[in-house]
């Protein structure tokens, strides 16, 4: 499985996430992540069920950003974690072997290296790019790609400002998914935009 990893903007309004998700999986996403670093419970309950419901209905997999007891609540597709966050082990420990474990490694392959031998199902680098959501250190060398992939079996994601246009680079040296918020969820033709990110992959 390859392509677009659509992850979610910090949107209240779940009526409206959940229309624009749907349009960006039609467009062709292959991956959701839920992620709202702002919601409180009971919102963030409310919107990650419905999303389950949508990605259910679209035949894709929902992730849930940091939230392991949300993740099994609702028995979701699985979580990713961040370098803050529970560890993957802990988190691999606590859903089984059965669900997805993502792990953000910045530009870190040693990151990498330690989260796929604790059971990480993918790594994900970057920024690579200076995102509109996201504050980082834009220090993340597209040869991390080349060198994580002659190491590591685990599916490759790439994240951080990522355009259609570039991305593309990334693709070319063998990322399997690139995630993305803005650029899909802050157009005007959701759609159309997903299905571009898609279209790397033809």
């Amino acid at each position: 499985m390859k392509g677009l990893y659509l992850v979610t903007p910090d949107w209240d309004d779940t009526d409206q996430l959940l229309a624009v998700s749907e349009q960006a999986i039609e467009g062709g996403a292959v991956l959701l992540q839920y992620r709202h670093k702002t919601a409180n419970q009971d919102l963030r309950h409310e919107q990650a069920q419905a999303l389950l419901a949508l990605c259910r209905r679209m035949n894709i997999p929902l992730i849930i950003n940091d939230h392991t007891d949300l993740c099994q609540a609702l028995d979701a597709d699985g979580v990713h974690v961040g370098g803050t966050d529970a560890s993957v082990s802990m988190v691999r420990a606590q859903l089984g072997s059965d669900k997805i474990v993502g792990a953000s490694c910045y530009g870190d392959l040693q990151l990498a290296r330690d989260a796929a031998a604790a059971g990480a199902s993918y790594v994900a680098f970057g920024g690579f790019y200076p995102s509109r959501v996201k504050k980082y250190e834009v220090t993340t060398p597209p040869d991390i790609i080349t060198r994580a992939i002659s190491e590591l079996t685990v599916p490759i994601c790439v994240i951080g400002g990522m355009t259609v246009e570039n991305s593309r680079p990334l693709v070319d040296l063998g990322a399997q998914w690139v995630a993305a918020i803005s650029s899909v969820y802050g157009v005007a033709d959701h759609r159309a935009a997903a299905a571009a990110f898609t279209d790397l992959y033809r």
